[in-house]
């Protein structure tokens, strides 16, 4: 009875976390301007990626970078928008902008210094990235990196931009 009712709580909370949308939380740019999570999160009806990083995470870097990698042809294909969300501390932030640019990364970059949306998406370690919908739906994410894991990753954009089912 114990594994059972263990079993519904977990089905609940996964229904719930790729059911959900993104909360409406106030993030800045790289300029300092305050934007809203939801607005940023639009994409015409195209998948966005939002990944959460830091710039002390080597694992972080790696993903973003593999990512970048392939972005142009990623969007050209998928019309996929990535966006990165740094959850560096308010004391560092003023360093994320020399630290992306210096890598090159062409997708927007946004601050969340206090951790509001990091809360609010229940991200607990970074990386963590998550695939959003033609309406904005969470429907994959993932945490952590390896080298290699941005196939899998590129390949659930594919699916998701040609509206097929990830079960």
């Amino acid at each position: 009875m114990k594994n059972l009712v263990l079993l519904f709580v977990l089905g609940v909370l996964t229904f719930s976390v790729f059911s959900q949308e993104i909360p409406q939380v106030q993030i800045k740019d790289l300029d300092g301007k305050t934007v809203n999570t939801k607005t940023i999160t639009s994409n015409n009806g195209k998948p966005v990626l939002v990944s959460f990083f830091a710039t002390w995470c080597k694992p972080c870097v790696q993903e973003l970078t593999a990512l970048s990698e392939e972005y142009d042809d990623l969007k050209a294909e998928t019309g996929v928008k990535i966006i990165a969300i740094s959850t560096d501390n308010a004391r560092s932030t003023s360093s994320v902008g020399p630290f992306v640019n210096a890598r090159g990364w062409e997708f927007d970059v946004y601050l969340d210094p206090n951790g509001d949306f990091k809360r609010a998406m229940n991200v607990t370690n970074v990386p963590h990235t998550f695939l959003l919908d033609k309406t904005g739906k969470v429907v994959w994410q993932h945490t952590s990196y390896l080298q290699g894991d941005e196939t899998e990753t590129f390949e659930v954009i594919r699916k998701v931009a040609k509206g097929q089912s990830l079960k």
